[in-house]
């Protein structure tokens, strides 16, 4: 199999090696080509990534990645990065999985939140909402104030620090915060905001709104593109997954061994409802396929333009191919990140695009972003 020089580089930027065992260089690898140069092709004059991992298997299908220097592997794997927006999944998962909410649960928003000092904006949409809905049009106010719901929930937890350490355990068993120890140097693991870590960094005590920004992906989380793609391979699959990999034919057990996330069965469809809705007809609709697609968009707040996010999987049913993208001042998740994410969607699925998505795809990469 041949790749683009691009990824050979950084495979070859250092002899191999995982927990001591080596690891080829020169055999086939999971890439496929198609999806690699449609990905460079997208990110010229950007810093940032796309990773599609098949959920099937694991096999991660696409590891595009630039930066001002040229194409750097450590850009998906050993970045990590507020996940904004994208998170709101994970956390509609963990609070349906422990009661705190269900997919009747409302939330009044009125353009935002004000707790004393502190003000956060949310865009307009009607009031009040739903799960469903609050995940579609990516709601700050619900996924802060539910959040904040759980940490400080007396009654569920007899301390803050139990709340915190459950959170984070389902957090971590979506492969999230951590490395996944992909097969290939360079990976580092985030942040996941843990009891120890918010003792110390609060010593004057903390509880849920000191922390709520995690609850819609700023502030105490950072992840790695390859993980929000493996967030989306767990959804796609219902609660499963195999640890990502760039190695066809592997025989080591870390990667055909299929693990189970802590989420309850019961909260996938919700969640995966709400996703499609997003596409259909909510923050995600500048996706246009014949096809289903589930994806939720990420806008993230930083110094200078917001960092541009998504993350997806397709089809809806049996899905084949699962997305992230992640481009540095971007915009909204749905200016550029949204749409590329289809586009190599449509490139896997169909085989190739069709002219008005090369069009599309023509436009994206003439995009400069400094």
């Amino acid at each position: 199999m041949t790749i683009r020089f691009t990824v050979v580089i950084s495979l070859l930027m250092a002899c191999l090696s995982l927990q001591g065992q080596a690891l080829p260089i020169d055999g086939p690898l999971t890439i496929r080509p198609m999806l690699q140069q449609l990905g460079e092709r997208l990110l010229q004059g950007k810093t940032g990534s796309i990773v599609a991992i098949n959920p099937a298997n694991g096999e991660i299908l696409c590891l595009a990645t630039n930066t001002p220097q040229g194409a750097d592997v450590r850009q998906a794997i050993g970045k990590p990065q507020a996940p904004g927006s994208t998170f709101k999944t994970a956390q509609a998962l963990t609070l349906l999985s422990e009661g705190i909410i269900t997919a009747d649960t409302k939330v009044e928003c009125k353009n935002g939140i004000t707790d004393g000092n502190i003000k956060v904006g949310c865009h307009q949409h009607r009031s009040p909402l739903k799960l469903k809905e609050a995940i579609a049009q990516s709601c700050n106010t619900w996924f802060l104030m539910t959040f904040a719901s759980m940490i400080n929930d007396d009654f569920m937890y007899e301390s803050r620090d139990e709340a915190i350490t459950t959170w984070r355990s389902y957090m971590q068993s979506m492969g999230l915060g951590g490395p996944m120890h992909i097969d290939i140097p360079g990976e580092q693991g985030g942040l996941l905001a843990g009891a120890d870590y918010l003792n110390r960094r609060y010593k004057d005590g903390w509880d849920g709104k000191t922390i709520w920004w995690a609850g819609m992906g700023q502030g105490d989380v950072t992840l790695t593109p390859l993980q929000l793609c493996n967030l989306a391979v767990t959804i796609a699959n219902r609660g499963w997954f195999y640890v990502p990999h760039i190695h066809k034919n592997t025989q080591n057990q870390r990667y055909l061994t299929r693990r189970q996330t802590k989420v309850a069965a019961e909260a996938y469809p919700i969640v995966i409802d709400a996703m499609r809705m997003a596409v259909d007809k909510g923050t995600a609709t500048s996706i246009k396929t014949t096809y289903p697609i589930c994806g939720k968009t990420g806008t993230i707040e930083n110094p200078g333009a917001d960092h541009s996010a998504f993350i997806g999987f397709a089809p809806m049913q049996q899905p084949k191919i699962a997305v992230s993208v992640y481009i540095e001042h971007g915009g909204f998740g749905a200016d550029l990140a949204a749409p590329m994410a289809a586009l190599i969607i449509e490139c896997y699925l169909k085989g190739q695009l069709s002219k008005t998505s090369e069009t599309k795809a023509t436009r994206l990469a003439s995009k400069k972003i400094k």
